[in-house]
């Protein structure tokens, strides 16, 4: 099945599922390591990872009912930082489950994590990989990122944000370094 289909499938399907009740529920999504999702080391492709993490967070604004609020309001999302961590490769005809869920917000983004399980070979049930993802929606014709409050009452939450662990912690660190050095730089390049 090539990417397109499996867009699809995540789609019709997602109509479909259950109903998913955010924070507290996850997304889960299984799928088999084809001849196209693999790299020259016979392996799955470390991109193809992330082109699946889309569709874990697809699967969320699907079946939470976000989604119909954003198409109707015209949010777009964007995604602003991703930091993956590779344990376990994923080999030709591997099936593998895509966990995703919403484990934190500050005023415009969520963050959500990602992890990959093994669902054949014997490593079964092991961690593939594991992701953060950072972003939000984004309301073109407002040229804002969508306010989390009104994001979060679309789909019936109107709680705080759970705390954050301390992988999430490091995550976010990175994040601030990153963003800082890459004003440095820019500012610097002005200068000169």
């Amino acid at each position: 099945m090539n990417l397109w289909l499996r867009l699809i499938w995540v789609l019709v399907s997602g109509f479909w599922r259950e109903r998913l009740t955010l924070p507290a529920d996850a997304s889960h999504l299984t799928f088999r390591a084809w001849f196209h999702d693999l790299d020259t080391s016979l392996h799955m492709n470390n991109g193809r990872y992330l082109t699946m993490m889309d569709l874990g967070r697809l699967d969320l604004m699907i079946r939470s009912g976000l989604v119909k609020t954003a198409l109707k309001k015209k949010w777009t999302p964007i995604a602003s930082t991703i930091a993956i961590r590779f344990k376990r490769e994923v080999r030709l005809f591997g099936r593998f489950r895509m966990e995703s869920r919403i484990v934190g917000w500050d005023k415009t983004q969520v963050i959500i994590e990602q992890t990959t399980y093994l669902e054949t070979g014997r490593h079964k049930g092991q961690i593939a990989s594991h992701a953060f993802f950072k972003g939000g929606l984004y309301e073109r014709h407002n040229k804002r990122f969508v306010p989390i409050d009104e994001l979060m009452a679309a789909i019936g939450v109107h709680e705080p944000s759970p705390p954050t662990s301390t992988e999430m912690e490091a995550f976010l660190a990175a994040d601030r370094a990153m963003k800082s050095a890459t004003q440095q730089a820019q500012y610097s390049n002005d200068v000169i």
